[in-house]
């Protein structure tokens, strides 16, 4: 039997159902919004898989063509591998409700969404989130949900929950929040610089928003959620974990108060395989499995990493609290692309370049749900093994290169004048090393090879990450807790929080937060943000000692362009029939050259010669006849009442046979022949844009400007009268 509620946010309704579809999944929902409708089902194994050692989560969306009532593109006429839309909402569904499971629960689960209706206007990727918490909530699966999630944009000052496209286009603000009946659980997006204290007003909204949804899903659940199942935990044995405690000793906290990463990383290594080679001869192989080893290493590093924090007042590489590590860069470090970086904080440390391209560069793609199918900036961020100081499998992008890689382009974008900088961008961010927050060390690697490029940007932008550790009393409350400025890879392992900001001198620019807690209070996202703006400044200080303003000068193999304006009526003569005239313009000058519908016309060239050939053609084609002006021109055609006279690319008018001397023309030919080439001046123009010219007219006035001088174009005329010298 199936249950259906609904969800009031606004003047917008959130219907949620069960029961009717995906029935022999252990919990599955369909959530709409407007026309748009995705499924959510969620399944869990019965049992771990024989020496599994961590918690299988999956989570899949997927968008079909048929949704929007569409054809997919391509040859094969069927969905391939996911889209980077498809990806990011994965990873958007994931970090929410990844913490909400029991630690040392290992059965796989599989949260899978399909788009089924897409209205092209609300987005799906909000409705994925709340059918995932709205399907686990409902069924037997152990998961302490459920939580809300919203889209917030800002326009006129105004918040708005789950904006349209449309209303997202006049947007000042892009928030995804998810959250509990009181605390954040995550939230990610991009703004054009808001303040903090406007993005903790958006925050404050957004859990607003998410009432009604948790409210909705509780009453779900209550009509037609399953009881959840009784679970076994992978925990270490008590013996096992208290005989390794003893064994590490205190020797763990000086192994990880080692300096630097590679050498702390070897130093605990070495101890707890001397711990496993102990623990094995007590306990036996059987029992100390390599599962075990590994989990009561962990923890015991968790322990003192915590310890050392909270207790001693320490951090691992010495550091204080609210330090950021030592910064140091370089642009324009690389001779052929068109901009370069080296950013290095700490142990983190990234290079990117920057490629100009033309507005045929841009990635194009389907979006069979809404919004923008173009993209004029990309940025691209890759991880090598090597970063690490590890080996591993070589392949694509994965989820976490392209989730990295996002984040940095959100926070980017807002600052880059797309709308007026006629360039297709692509930074590509290539990882050198890693130890901690390589998306903001992206970000600011970014910043400086596009100022490197000369791009204009607005400002440059720079992004840190703050962490914290945290203690809990006996309710699960937070009792301590310590934040974290900058935080290292073993800081985001052992603690709990990374929070990413980046933005300007101004304000915030993109965000993510990703928590392993089951949410945090907005009174300590207030002190985080704050801690953000702080180490913000003080990396955009560090960045403007090597480059604080675009370059004047672009590389000398970027392309330049020229932007001409013509009327966007002239856009058929300046392409020609068949493209044929604007090809030829490309052939000769070896420029690319697009047209936009409004009359837009960008040359793009290396060349300088070229661009000259390209742009004084584009001109003198789609040029307006100037009465009273005088052109040289080439006779096209002959006719008994006159010459057709090409006085502009691809334009002629008529010299009517009694314009064509000054004493009585009896043949066209006696003056002039197919080819010649001789002055005219525009003697008007009718209303179909018919062009009257004059080769009379122009000869008498050159003749006076010149003062008697005769210098013509050799064809006969009265009194032997020849065409003075060019005019310009």
């Amino acid at each position: 039997m199936s249950e259906k509620i609904t969800a009031q946010l606004g003047d917008k309704q959130i219907i949620i159902e069960t029961g009717k579809l995906a029935k022999q999944a252990d919990g599955a929902v369909t959530v709409q919004l407007g026309e748009t409708i995705v499924l959510v089902a969620a399944v869990a194994a019965t049992k771990a898989k024989p020496g599994q050692e961590f918690f299988p989560l999956t989570v899949d969306y997927r968008e079909k063509a048929a949704a929007a009532g569409r054809f997919p593109g391509g040859y094969f006429k069927r969905e391939g591998r996911p889209t980077e839309k498809e990806i990011l909402t994965c990873r958007l569904t994931d970090r929410p409700i990844r913490p909400l499971f029991p630690k040392g629960w290992y059965n796989e689960v599989q949260v899978q969404t399909v788009v089924l209706s897409a209205d092209g206007e609300n987005d799906p990727d909000i409705l994925s989130i709340i059918g995932a918490s709205a399907a686990l909530s409902v069924s037997d699966i152990p998961w302490d949900g459920p939580l809300g999630a919203v889209r917030i944009g800002r326009v006129n000052g105004k918040f708005i929950a789950n904006p349209t496209h449309a209303e997202m286009a006049e947007s000042d603000l892009d928030l995804i929040y998810v959250g509990n009946q009181n605390e954040i659980v995550m939230f990610e997006g991009a703004a054009e610089e808001i303040s903090e204290e406007d993005f903790k007003a958006a925050l404050k909204f957004g859990q607003e928003s998410c009432q009604p949804l948790i409210k909705a899903q509780k009453e779900l659940v209550a009509r037609g959620g399953k009881k959840k199942r009784e679970i076994t935990l992978n925990i270490v044995p008590e013996e096992i974990l208290k005989e390794a405690k003893a064994l590490a000793g205190d020797r763990v906290v000086a192994a990880l108060l080692t300096p630097g990463k590679l050498a702390r990383e070897s130093a605990v290594s070495a101890i707890f395989q001397e711990v496993g080679k102990k623990l094995v001869e007590k306990f036996t192989a059987e029992k100390v499995t390599e599962f075990v080893l590994k989990d009561a290493a962990y923890y015991i590093q968790k322990e003192a990493v915590r310890s050392l924090i909270l207790n001693d007042g320490k951090r691992l590489d010495g550091r204080g609290f609210d330090t950021v590590r030592a910064i140091s860069s370089e642009a324009g470090i690389l001779p052929r692309a068109h901009g370069s970086a080296l950013f290095a904080r700490g142990e983190t440390q990234a290079v990117t370049l920057v490629t100009l391209g033309t507005n045929e560069d841009a990635q194009e793609f389907d979006s069979y749900t809404g919004g923008s199918n173009e993209k004029k900036f990309i940025l691209h961020y890759n991880f090598p093994n090597f970063s690490v100081g590890e080996t591993g499998r070589i392949s694509g992008p994965g989820r976490r290169e392209i989730g990295h890689g996002a984040l940095a382009e959100r926070s980017i974008a807002p600052m880059i004048p797309l709308e007026t900088f006629p360039y297709a961008i692509r930074i590509t961010s290539e990882i050198m090393e890693s130890n901690g927050s390589t998306s903001m060390a992206s970000v600011c690697g970014g910043t400086l090879a596009l100022l490197d490029a000369g791009v204009p940007m607005i400002r440059p932008v720079g992004g840190i990450s703050v962490g914290i550790c945290t203690e809990h009393d006996d309710k699960d409350k937070i009792s301590r807790y310590q934040l974290l400025t900058d935080i290292i890879g073993w800081e985001d392992a052992f603690c709990d929080m990374d929070c990413k900001i980046a933005g300007t001198d101004k304000g915030i620019t993109g965000f993510q937060l990703d928590l392993k807690l089951r949410g945090i209070s907005h009174e300590l996202m207030a002190e985080t943000l704050e801690k953000a703006r702080t180490a913000r400044l003080f990396v955009l200080a560090e960045m403007a000692k090597t480059l604080s303003e675009p370059r004047k000068e672009m590389s000398k193999y970027a392309p330049r362009i020229v932007t001409v304006k013509i009327n966007p009526e002239k856009i058929g003569a300046l392409i020609g029939p068949g493209g044929k005239n604007i090809k030829r313009l490309v052939e000769e000058s070896g420029c690319e050259i697009n047209i936009e519908d409004d009359g837009t016309v960008n040359i793009y060239s290396v060349s300088e010669e070229g661009m000259k050939i390209a742009r004084e053609a584009i001109e003198g084609m789609t040029a307006e006849a100037e009465i009273g002006k005088i052109y040289r021109g080439k006779v096209v055609t002959i006719k008994e009442f006159g010459a057709f006279v090409e006085f502009l690319p691809g334009k002629d008018g008529l010299v009517h046979i009694s314009e064509l001397a000054n004493f009585r023309v009896k043949q066209t030919e006696d003056i002039v022949k197919v080819g010649d080439e001789i002055w005219v001046k525009c003697l008007g123009v009718d209303e179909k844009g018919r062009v009257k010219l004059s080769r009379r007219a122009a000869m008498a006035e050159r003749d006076q400007e010149m003062g008697g001088k005769q210098e013509g174009d050799g064809k006969p005329e009265a009194g032997g009268q020849r065409e003075p010298a060019a005019r310009h």
